[in-house]
C-alpha cells in the first residue's frame, strides 16, 4: 500500500489537468519530483521518506481543487480530501530565483526553466569563474539566490554575487535537507532553487559589511590569543621536566615575576637566590619556597625547548598587538550615536583582564552605540567586543527580544505535542556571542549583585549547567534592552532576589498550614 501522503500526492499532480498557468507549471515540476522518488525509494520506506513531500501535495491539491471548484463546493472538496478546512494557495513567492550548490572545487548552479538552453551549469571555484557565474546569473534574470553556508567556501561566492547586485540568502544545510535516496549536486542545487522559489527558505543572519570586517579582526586575534596560550602549556612542560615546580609557588608563570625568572634562567642564571629576589611585591609565597622550587636539573635539551616556547609565546603578542591596531582602526572608521562622545564613570568593579586589548575599548564601543555595556555584571570590554561583533551595532536586526535569545540559542526549544510540553531543551548552537554571555555567568558565582544571588539560587535548586543557561539567558535580556532603548544598567541588589525567595517560602507555609488547619503566627527570632 502506498503511504497517505504519496497518494494524494499522486492524486493532485494528475489531476491538474486544468488551463491554469499555475496549475500546470507546479504539475511539471511536481511529476519530476515525483519520479525521482518513485524511481530510487522502495514503496515500503516511503512513509519514512515522505514526510516534505505531505506538505507540498497538500497545497498543490488545494490549489488543483481552487482552480476547478467555487464557494462551498470548493470547501467540501478540500473537507472530504482530509486537508485543511482553510484553503491555502501554493504561490510563487520568488519567480527570479536561484539555487547554488556550494563546493570545494565547483559549484553548481540552477536557474527558472525557460531562461537557457541549459537550467543548470557547473562553474569552477577561481575568481573569474565566479565572475562568468555571476553575469549567467543576471542574463538568465535571476535576481535572488540561496546557498547553503558550507564550511567557508560560500564567502568568495557570496561577496561576489552582492557586489553584481544579486540578492544572497544563505541557508543553513537543516533547513534545505532533500528527499532521502539519490543524493548529487546537480539535484541538491534544484531543490534549492524550487525551495527559494516557495518562500520556504530562511536566509541566516549576518551583519552589515563594516561589522564583518570588525569580526574577521576579532575572531583572528582570539585565535591568536589561543595561539598563545598553547605555548604558554609548552613553557611549564618544559620547565617540569627540569623539576622547576614555579606553577607551585606562583599562581601565573606569565605575569611579571614568572617572566622575569624564566628570561633570566634562559639568559644563564642558576642561583635561586638571585632568582627569588625578582619576584613583585604582590608575591604570598616567601623567598624561601620559590628557591626550593628553582632548584631543578637544567638540561640543555629542556632549555632549549623552554626557549623556543618563551620566542613563540612574545612572538604572537607581538601579533595581538599588531591586530589590535587593525582593530583600532577599523572601529574609528564606523559613525558613533550623537552625544556619545564620552563615557559615564567607571564604577571600578571590573578587574583588568589578561590579554586585554591595547585599544579603549570601553570608550570607542559607548561612541558607537551610546551605552556602556561594562555596567552590566558579568560583561567585561572583551565579552562586549566579542558580543557586537557578532550581533552587529545596531538592534533593528533583531526586532524583538525573542528573536534575539533564540538566535542565541539560550531560550528554551519548547517541544509540544498533543498539547503538552515534551521538552524544553536549549537548541546546541555553535554561537561565539552565546559562549560570551555563558562565560560571563559563570563568573558571577561570587558576585554579590543581584544576578550573582539568582545564579547561585537556580544552581542550588537545577545544578551548575542549567544554572548558567539561565543566568546568560537573562544577561541577553538585559543586553537587548539597554541595546534598543539606550538606558543604563542599574543594579537592584543580591537582597532583591533573597527577599523574594524569603517570601516565596513563607507563602508557601501558610498555604501548606491552611491545608493542614492550622495558622502560621509570625514571631521574632528569639522571642518565645
Amino acid at each position: 500500500m502506498l503511504s497517505s501522503g504519496y497518494a494524494l500526492a499522486v492524486k493532485a499532480g494528475y489531476a491538474m489537468e486544468s488551463a491554469n498557468p499555475f496549475a500546470s507549471m507546479v504539475k511539471g515540476c511536481f511529476d519530476s519530483f515525483i519520479g525521482d522518488v518513485t524511481s530510487t525509494i522502495p514503496l515500503r520506506r516511503l512513509d519514512k521518506v515522505i514526510n516534505p513531500l505531505q506538505n507540498v501535495s497538500h497545497y498543490l491539491y488545494e490549489a488543483h481543487i481552487m482552480t476547478k471548484k467555487g464557494g462551498v463546493e470548493q470547501a467540501k472538496e478540500i473537507k472530504k480530501s482530509g486537508s485543511r478546512e482553510k484553503s491555502t494557495v501554493f504561490e510563487l513567492i520568488n519567480p527570479d530565483a536561484a539555487g547554488i550548490d556550494i563546493g570545494s572545487e565547483e559549484h553548481w548552479v540552477a536557474v527558472p526553466e525557460g531562461r537557457d538552453e541549459h537550467v543548470v551549469r557547473k562553474f569552477g571555484c577561481f575568481t573569474a569563474d565566479l565572475h562568468d557565474m555571476a553575469i549567467w546569473l543576471k542574463q538568465c534574470g535571476v535576481k535572488t539566490v540561496a546557498m547553503e553556508s558550507t564550511g567557508v567556501y560560500w564567502i568568495c561566492p557570496f561577496q561576489i554575487l552582492e557586489q553584481h547586485g544579486i540578492e544572497v540568502k544563505l541557508v543553513n544545510a537543516r533547513q534545505a535537507r532533500n528527499v532521502p535516496g539519490r543524493k548529487t549536486d546537480v539535484s541538491d542545487c534544484q531543490w534549492l532553487q524550487r525551495l527559494h522559489t516557495y518562500g520556504l527558505l530562511s536566509g541566516s543572519f549576518r551583519p552589515e559589511d563594516q561589522v564583518c570586517v570588525l569580526r574577521g579582526y576579532w575572531r583572528h586575534r582570539d585565535n591568536l590569543v589561543r595561539y598563545a596560550s598553547a605555548h604558554i602549556q609548552h613553557m611549564q612542560k618544559a620547565m617540569t621536566e627540569m623539576n622547576i615546580q614555579i606553577h607551585k609557588v606562583l599562581s601565573d608563570i606569565t605575569g611579571v615575576t614568572g617572566m622575569r625568572i624564566i628570561r633570566a634562567i634562559l639568559s644563564g642564571e642558576r642561583k635561586g637566590e638571585v632568582l627569588a629576589d625578582m619576584r613583585a611585591p604582590g608575591v604570598k609565597r616567601s623567598k624561601e619556597d620559590i628557591i626550593k622550587a628553582l632548584q631543578g636539573d637544567y638540561r640543555e635539551e629542556h632549555l632549549f625547548a623552554l626557549q623556543q616556547a618563551v620566542e613563540l609565546y612574545d612572538f604572537y603578542h607581538n601579533k595581538i598587538r599588531e591586530c589590535d591596531g587593525k582593530i583600532e582602526r577599523c572601529l574609528k572608521g564606523v559613525s558613533g550615536e550623537a552625544g556619545a562622545d564620552k563615557i559615564p564613570p567607571k564604577k571600578g568593579k571590573h578587574k583588568a583582564r589578561k590579554n586585554e586589548c591595547a585599544v579603549d575599548l570601553q570608550t570607542e564601543l559607548y561612541r558607537i552605540t551610546g551605552v556602556d555595556f561594562t555596567e552590566i555584571d558579568g560583561l567585561d570590554v572583551l565579552s562586549v567586543n566579542t558580543i557586537l561583533s557578532e550581533v552587529g551595532l545596531k538592534s533593528a536586526a533583531f526586532p524583538t527580544i525573542k528573536s534575539f535569545t533564540s538566535w542565541l540559542g539560550l531560550c528554551p526549544n519548547n517541544r509540544i505535542t498533543g498539547g503538552k510540553i515534551k521538552s524544553s531543551r536549549t537548541k546546541r548552537i555553535s554561537n561565539r556571542a552565546a559562549k560570551a554571555f555563558r562565560l560571563a555567568a559563570q563568573s558571577l558565582a561570587n558576585s554579590k549583585c543581584a544576578l550573582g544571588g539568582f545564579y547561585r539560587r537556580l544552581r542550588a535548586r537545577l545544578g551548575a549547567p542549567k544554572a548558567i543557561t539561565a543566568t546568560a539567558h537573562k544577561l541577553a535580556r538585559i543586553f537587548y534592552v539597554l541595546w534598543s532603548t539606550k538606558q543604563r544598567y542599574q543594579d537592584i541588589g543580591a537582597e532583591y532576589y533573597e527577599k523574594q525567595y524569603k517570601e516565596r517560602v513563607i507563602r508557601n507555609l501558610k498555604k501548606k498550614a491552611h491545608e493542614l488547619g492550622y495558622v502560621i503566627i509570625p514571631q521574632e527570632v528569639g522571642v518565645s
